[in-house]
């Protein structure tokens, strides 16, 4: 069985975002770039591990507010989650992210991570 972590939890975003979805739903706020994560239930599936394996971690993420849940919305990423997002899509997945945002939204949220 798959051994689940945080960074396992954000690759595997990354990799529903890019591979399956091809499409990464971003929200520009007053306090910040947000995010939207698929749900738990999909991420179990994409993991291969039962629903309820999943759901420490992304309260673990909450608890380290990397995430937020909201109502009707679903699981949408802080600040803090969004920075930790596209550090591993610049580190890893650069042609992927470029081929689904653009290079120049690409190039702008990458340089406001870079930026703090």
């Amino acid at each position: 069985m798959t051994s689940l972590s945080i960074d396992l939890i954000f690759e595997s975003v990354l990799r529903i975002h890019l591979f399956e979805e091809k499409a990464i739903s971003v929200t520009f706020t007053g306090s910040g770039i947000r995010i939207k994560l698929p749900t738990t239930r999909k991420l179990a599936e994409f993991l291969d591990v039962p629903h309820y394996y999943v759901l420490p971690y992304f309260a673990m993420m909450e608890q380290e507010a990397l995430v937020t849940r909201a109502e009707r919305v679903g699981i949408m990423t802080t600040p803090a989650g969004t920075e930790r997002y596209l550090a591993l899509l610049k580190e890893r997945y650069p042609a992927e992210g470029v081929a689904i945002l653009g290079p120049v939204i690409y190039a702008e949220l990458i340089g406001r991570v870079s930026r703090g």
